[in-house]
């Protein structure tokens, strides 16, 4: 076995406590953000959080700053009625999102929001000390639930370009495979943007013990323009042990209803299904997602006025002189060439939120894609501050 490429549960946590020092450094109202709006930290957090909410440039989170579309609103005002009601009609949305992906209800699981999909397959998959492979950075919640569960990690550093290095996740599946519960791809990746490419996730697919199950973040992939990027749904179809999660926050503007779901083989969704919580997912937030799978024209608008936005900013930045990451989602990185946590805290001050630090890549910088009114407030603010 490779140790060193071993994350114990003591390492990891020393990595999460860097993370939590920086939220422990900053004051009530910068925290909030970073914390999420749920958390517990948030709410004892100062008034003055809440009542300047809506002034900020909310740009930390990669949500859609648009807000559900008409025909959402819609399907959600109506599915008020049942709100005081178990067991009401949830517009069948297990059936839709299976429609939607040419798979039958038995290969889709419900989760309140991503988050819970994933946290159902570290619970699923990582039973009895077992390890999950994967980069750093990447959106890191698997390693988390992965330390909750005295699990551990196999986690790899990105190549030189940050891009995720696809040989060796299967060097390091292969080498340890007795003790690898799956594989996670975060595709694009998240806080980078990159894409996995096709043919290297075939890779990946095609040469780790046949077994293995592959959890596969598909997030982001509304935004990806890249002709040799591709959903891994037709993996699922085929029968490879492929889980995709997915999500509603992001193109659908559901962030703060917590919706997502996962496509996978039954036998994989049975094993997961124990984990999820059955009466997790409101029923308004059942109508609104089978309403936005329904919308592709509001999804098209959101989609082309994101990546406009996108590479508007990005080429200014440029113009600048700043490097940026390729990004394919709704954010990108930029390197500012200085550490990070300063230049977040002068955004803050002048009433824009951009992404925490994202280690080891300490001197970049995650952006989300807001408004064209918040791109023009950050474009400012970076010529002043960066």
């Amino acid at each position: 076995m490779k140790t060193e490429l071993i994350v114990s549960r003591r390492k990891f946590m020393g990595g999460l406590a860097s993370t939590v020092g920086y939220i422990g450094m900053l004051t009530g109202a910068e925290a909030w953000p970073q914390l999420g709006a749920g958390s517990r930290e948030a709410i004892a957090g100062r008034r003055a959080a809440f009542d300047e909410y809506d002034s900020l440039a909310k740009l930390s989170f990669n949500e859609n700053p648009y807000g559900p579309s008409p025909p959402v609103l819609d399907a959600m005002t109506q599915a008020f009625k049942f709100a005081n009601r178990y067991g009401a009609p949830d517009s069948g949305l297990v059936s839709v999102i299976a429609a939607h992906h040419g798979v039958g209800p038995e290969n889709v699981l419900l989760g309140a929001g991503s988050t819970e999909i994933l946290e159902a397959a570290a619970s699923a998959f990582l039973a009895g000390q077992k390890k999950v492979v994967g980069v750093e950075p990447t959106f890191g919640t698997v390693y988390e639930f992965a330390t909750g569960l005295q699990a551990g990690a196999i986690v790899l550093p990105l190549l030189p370009d940050h891009r995720q290095d696809v040989p060796a996740m299967i060097k390091a599946a292969k080498e340890n495979h007795r003790d690898v519960g799956f594989v996670y791809l975060c595709n694009p990746n998240n806080p980078t943007g990159l894409i996995v490419r096709k043919r290297e996730v075939d890779q990946l697919l095609g040469e780790i013990p046949e077994k293995m199950p592959v959890l596969i973040d598909e997030a982001y992939h509304h935004f990806v323009e890249d002709p040799e990027y591709a959903t891994s749904v037709p993996r699922v179809i085929e029968g490879r042990p492929v889980i995709i999660a997915r999500t509603f926050s992001k193109i659908a503007a559901l962030a703060g209803m917590r919706l997502g779901y996962a496509i996978a083989p039954q036998p994989l969704i049975e094993k997961m299904r124990p984990h999820t919580g059955n009466m997790h997912v409101n029923v308004l937030a059942k109508w609104a997602g089978a309403a936005a799978l329904k919308d592709t024209a509001g999804q098209s608008h959101v989609r082309t006025t994101t990546i406009e936005l996108r590479k508007k900013t990005v080429t200014e930045l440029k113009r600048l002189g700043y490097n940026v990451l390729p990004s394919e989602t709704n954010f990108f990185m930029v390197h500012v060439r200085r550490a990070v946590l300063p230049v977040i805290r002068a955004f803050r001050e002048k009433g824009i939120l951009v992404g925490r630090p994202f280690p080891p890549m300490l001197e970049h910088l995650r952006v989300s894609v807001g408004t064209a009114d918040e791109m023009e407030r950050f474009v400012k603010a970076f010529k002043a501050i960066v």
